[in-house]
């Protein structure tokens, strides 16, 4: 393995219905990087006639969600009363902070059986100051996100500082995500102001000092060291990091805290029923036993 690489993590398959998902945070062998704690591959699925995703309304508390499609569309509700239709190429930033409710639906108009699922969701966590701040939401259509080409590689950054872009979310973290797509034979460096840093593999393969990173695997590097990627052929990859968080983060279901009190009491209130609903939902998952 290559000296810059600390760890490659493979995914791991998980049913959410209407297909399967690849998890690559958190795993055991490492639980984040930089800010992000959960980080999702889904499909690409094609969604049979009649069938769409349903994720019913289920809470969330210290983090922020990051939807982003590469083809589909995901219908967003939530207990603030937003509805909102994720697109291909667009950013959807929810921060839970003390708590917030939301369901993630195909739209019925979309289930005749020609839509295509693929994208990444990823979780933020929110530094310990900002973990109980107020629940918001805000839209960023696709053309609203800059996008640079630099050293051949064209990049959209869709949170946080790099190459010269700044994505419009303001984040309370230092931060950098962003969607990569790498000609046959082009080079990039990754930034080296960040203290933690990955690189997803969502198609194609790139290659780090003779250490191919295969499609599916989340590379995660050595700080300070200098990391270039190359690619062979044509590749899409996510670059993600960030600071590193202060403290440990408890993870369990839906929550994120770095308060273990703070978790059991989000427990019993979803239990009883003390979240926010969402305007037009009768649905919910309940909370795991």
């Amino acid at each position: 393995m290559s000296g810059a690489i600390e760890l490659l993590l493979t995914t791991s398959p998980h049913d959410i219905g209407a297909f399967e998902v690849r998890r690559a945070l958190p795993k055991r062998e490492r639980r984040h990087i930089g800010p992000f704690v959960f980080f999702d591959h889904l499909g690409p699925a094609k969604l049979a006639p009649g069938n769409g995703m349903d994720v019913r309304p289920h809470p969330h508390i210290g983090l922020a969600t990051v939807t982003y499609l590469f083809d589909g569309e995901i219908m967003h509700r939530d207990s603030l009363g937003y509805v909102q239709a994720i697109q291909p190429g667009a950013l959807n930033w929810m921060v839970a902070g003390r708590g917030i409710v939301h369901s993630e639906r195909t739209a019925a108009d979309k289930r005749d059986g020609s839509l295509t699922m693929h994208g990444i969701q990823t979780w933020v966590a929110l530094p310990p100051d900002f973990e109980e701040c107020e629940p918001s939401f805000a839209h960023h259509p696709a053309a609203t996100l800059p996008t640079t080409t630099h050293d051949g590689v064209w990049l959209k950054c869709i949170l946080g500082e790099a190459y010269g872009l700044k994505a419009p979310v303001a984040d309370p973290w230092p931060i950098f995500y962003l969607h990569a797509e790498f000609p046959a034979g082009s080079a990039l460096a990754l930034p080296a102001n960040y203290a933690e840093r990955g690189a997803y593999v969502v198609s194609g393969a790139l290659e780090v000092d003779g250490t191919t990173i295969e499609p599916g695997t989340l590379a995660v590097f050595k700080e300070g060291a200098d990391v270039t990627l190359r690619a062979s052929t044509a590749t899409r990859a996510m670059l993600l990091g960030g600071a590193t968080l202060p403290g440990e983060r408890t993870i369990w279901w839906n929550f994120v805290s770095s308060d273990k009190a703070r978790m059991a009491k989000a427990k019993a209130d979803w239990k009883v029923g003390n979240f926010p609903k969402v305007p037009g939902e009768t649905e919910f998952i309940p909370l795991p036993e």
